[in-house]
């Protein structure tokens, strides 16, 4: 007797919501790489995941294609955003991420320690 596996329910695209983004540098909080600092290179908002620079490696057998090489590869896996902090520059930490609307009535992230306004760099 076989039985089914439940799936886990994915939020609809418009209801997922993610406090990083694309381009932001952000703090491992926990995990096997705690302390390291990255680049987000690309976000699963629905999965609440994110790849990011230099973090959770991992190795992959790979086959010859006709466009690359075979052999063993390294590359970034996802991680889950609650295991991530937005950094600061100005603090020098991670940071939690506020919002706040300026005089010319557009929205930006702000930190909540210091008040910096952060960018994502693309």
């Amino acid at each position: 007797m076989f039985f089914k596996r439940a799936k886990r329910k994915l939020p609809k695209p418009h209801e997922a919501k993610c406090h990083i983004r694309k381009g932001d540098k952000v703090v491992v909080i926990a995990g096997k790489d705690r302390g390291k600092v990255g680049k987000v290179l690309q976000v699963f908002p629905r999965k609440q995941r994110a790849i990011v620079e230099g973090v959770n490696i991992v190795k992959r057998h790979m086959k010859p294609t006709p466009y690359s090489e075979g052999g063993i590869v390294e590359k970034p896996a996802p991680i889950h955003v609650s295991n991530l902090m937005v950094f600061c520059p100005k603090c020098n930490r991670g940071v939690k991420i506020g919002r706040k609307f300026l005089e010319d009535g557009s929205k930006v992230r702000v930190c909540r320690k210091c008040g910096e306004i952060i960018e994502a760099e693309e």
